[in-house]
């Protein structure tokens, strides 16, 4: 499947204009979603991104740099990317 790009400013109006796209594509795979060229994101987007690792067979997102830092400032790293371990309560990072 070809992935979902996302536009460099992912506010709400373009949240909804890629949420059928998102959802026509479940149950064919992981959804793969490209968001290197993200440089704005919005709550909108931020929940149809958690909510597409959540459904079906979940998400694999390629994120640009203001994406990953976005999430690390509002501890979403874990939720939006597999390649960060997930923590469990009273762990620490050293």
């Amino acid at each position: 499947m070809e992935p979902i790009s996302l536009p460099s400013r992912c506010d709400r109006a373009a949240a909804e204009a890629l949420l059928p796209e998102m959802i026509a594509a479940l149950g064919s795979g992981p959804l793969a979603i490209d968001a290197r060229a993200c440089t704005q994101i919005g709550q909108a987007m931020l929940q149809i991104l958690i909510a597409s690792r959540r459904t079906g067979e979940g998400a694999v997102i390629d994120a640009s740099p203001h994406l990953r830092d976005t999430a690390r400032r509002l501890g979403l790293e874990a939720e939006l990317f597999d390649d960060v371990p997930v923590l469990s309560k009273g762990s620490a990072v050293a």
